[in-house]
């Protein structure tokens, strides 16, 4: 069974782990669609027999979260991807018939999506569960072995994750590799076949860094500020119910959460009102201790938060706190934040947390511009009717996936690809984009007995000329 590599690994050791898998998967060779669904199985069986392990983890490991949106958000997406990539892998496996020209009518030609070999993964803290294990899903269903490193700020979830990979695979298949800062380092500078990633911009930066010491492809799924268009005059009642669930779905520690919101300035009230109106009715019983509402993952992170909350209240926003914090849990109740300049430091950074802010603006064309003179964003969100307002937002902006009249749901959709662009990320996964980012489309062209490349060759003459000039049209 799969081995859990100790914080304590060296790099040479980490290394030597590497070349065990690939010189075990030049040996065996790529496996087929019944071994791979297989594999599958019985990861998702033994994800199922640990759910509740592994929801008791995450509670561990946050201090404070909801065992039942734990199941929501992190099991629930986990399972239903596995159980698309068992459905799909064996089509996405198949050759894919090419065109091939007149002039070599009697070959064919075609592509097959062979795996690459050892994938690397670095999984987050947020949603230590389905952002690990769908990634290692994904590299399974392209036909790769696979090391994992799951994020150490979630030490007791990560140990779960370890003991079910470990019960389902050799280590020469997948391995768990435990460690902090320097183990990471040293991972991300293993040369892998692909490295993916998911993580903040800044540590993202280092990562590709590092790849590219040995030309290691990488998928980068980070972050960014993600804005939410609303149009004018459109039912703000129906938009704050969706933007508190997408803000406050793990006290907003989400990649695309709603970052702030950007609406007409005749509007800044009513949404106010009805935001508020919104979070009191998805938390009636307050948040400290709360069965349904998460804590900030540690201190740190709460005072960062707190540090934002404070800086645009001495900036001159006005701060709309919607129930007690508690500093002792780490738990920060939801803020929103009317007035805000771009000047302001929640702003200019990811929030990652319960605090909206709002920006208000006066025509479509000033959102647009706001949100264009910023890094690319992982998500967009619009709310509205019109379809030119909505179609001018879309076509003018770029951004990772879009919702459109609600917030994060486009990540729950398996036949969609999910990734950033820029500062967001680069490349995307899930589905059937995974499969083809964790494998290598290698062209294949059978030459034919007779084709006009034989009247292409030396001696060259007339023949070879008249031909030239004629494919030169």
């Amino acid at each position: 069974m799969s081995d859990t590599v100790s914080a304590q690994t060296s790099s040479a050791d980490l290394s030597r782990l590497l070349e065990r898998q690939r010189a075990a998967f030049l040996r065996a060779g790529p496996p087929g669609a019944q071994q791979r669904r297989a594999d599958l199985w019985r990861l998702k069986a033994e994800i199922l027999k640990r759910r509740i392990e592994i929801v008791r983890a995450l509670k561990i490991d946050f201090g404070q979260r909801s065992e039942r949106e734990s199941a929501i958000v992190e099991l629930i997406p986990l399972v239903q991807s596995i159980n698309y990539m068992i459905r799909h892998v064996g089509h996405w496996m198949k050759r894919e018939w090419r065109h091939v020209s007149p002039y070599f009518r009697f070959g064919r030609a075609w592509v097959v999506r062979q795996p690459v070999g050892v994938v690397g993964i670095i999984g987050p803290w947020n949603y230590p569960v389905t952002l690990a294990l769908v990634p290692l899903a994904t590299a399974i269903a392209a036909g790769n072995r696979a090391m994992l490193k799951p994020s150490e700020f979630t030490p007791a979830t990560s140990a779960v994750i370890g003991e079910i990979v470990q019960a389902v695979f050799p280590p020469e298949r997948v391995s768990v590799v435990m460690g902090a800062v320097e183990t990471g380092a040293a991972f991300s500078a293993l040369p892998f076949d692909h490295l993916l990633f998911t993580g903040s911009t800044a540590v993202g930066k280092k990562v590709t860094v590092a790849a590219a010491r040995n030309l290691t492809p990488v998928t980068l799924e980070l972050g960014g500020k993600s804005p939410v268009v609303i149009e004018p005059g459109f039912s703000m009642t129906r938009v704050a119910e969706r933007m508190a669930f997408g803000k406050l779905t793990n006290a907003g520690q989400t990649c695309i959460a709603p970052d702030y919101v950007l609406l007409h300035e005749n509007d800044k009230g009513a949404f106010a009102s009805a935001y508020q109106a919104a979070v009191k009715k998805l938390y009636p019983g307050g948040y400290a201790g709360s069965a349904d509402y998460t804590a900030i993952l540690n201190q740190h992170h709460y005072e960062r938060l707190s540090s934002l909350v404070r800086d645009a209240e001495t900036r001159g926003a006005r701060v709309i706190r919607m129930g007690s914090d508690s500093t002792a849990d780490h738990v920060l109740a939801p803020v929103l934040l009317v007035d805000v300049t771009p000047q302001m430091a929640a702003m200019q950074e990811e929030i990652f947390g319960p605090v909206l802010p709002v920006q208000t603006y006066r025509t479509l064309d000033e959102a647009i511009a706001f949100i264009n003179a910023r890094p690319r964003p992982l998500a967009l969100y619009y709310f509205g009717d019109d379809g030119t307002a909505r179609n001018r937002v879309l076509s003018r902006t770029v951004s990772g996936n879009v919702t459109l009249n609600g917030t994060l749901l486009h990540i729950a959709q398996d036949d969609l690809p999910f990734g950033g662009v820029g500062d967001s990320g680069i490349g995307a996964y899930h589905g059937k984009e995974g499969f083809i980012a964790l494998t290598h489309a290698r062209g294949v062209y059978r030459q034919g007995r007779f084709n006009a490349a034989t009247l292409l060759q030396p001696p060259f003459g007339k023949l070879a000329a008249f031909i030239t000039n004629f494919l030169l049209r």
